[in-house]
């Protein structure tokens, strides 16, 4: 596959796919944990409350791993590895950006004071298991 093939099917991935496994770094171990992704590009955004052990282990140590796109059907199914660097966002344009309703589980509203977003800028991001094909990594 050439660059534009591997980020094609990066992007189908990420736009098809809204939940993913996020790990952090907790006490010098790995922490994983299920999130909600939204995105612009190939940057990667998740909210969250500032009380979580996450808002506190990325302002420790910023670096992530993130696995989206597995759908369970078998072998074969594609799949993205994202390593990245989080930033904390509260900026109030991008929490009414990705509000949803569903969130008023977690939150008041996108003007709540604990929601801040994580925004996931890549480091490295590799298509994984397609088709039985090697892993193909995305030069940024």
């Amino acid at each position: 596959m050439n660059q534009q093939e591997i980020r094609n099917a990066i992007e189908n991935i990420i736009i098809n796919s809204k939940t993913g496994i996020m790990a952090t770094v907790k006490g010098n171990k790995p922490h994983a944990r299920y999130m909600t992704f939204f995105h612009k590009d190939l940057t990667l955004y998740t909210p969250t409350s500032k009380d979580t052990d996450k808002s506190e282990e990325v302002t420790e140590n910023p670096n992530t791993h993130i696995l989206l796109g597995y759908d369970g059907n078998g072998f074969g199914d594609a799949y993205v590895e994202y390593e990245g660097e989080v930033t904390i966002k509260e900026d109030e344009e991008l929490k009414m950006k990705l509000w949803d309703d569903n969130m008023k589980n977690w939150f008041d509203g996108p003007n709540d004071p604990n929601l801040i977003v994580l925004e996931i800028k890549p480091k490295q991001i590799r298509l994984k298991n397609k088709k039985g094909s090697p892993s193909q990594t995305l030069e940024l």
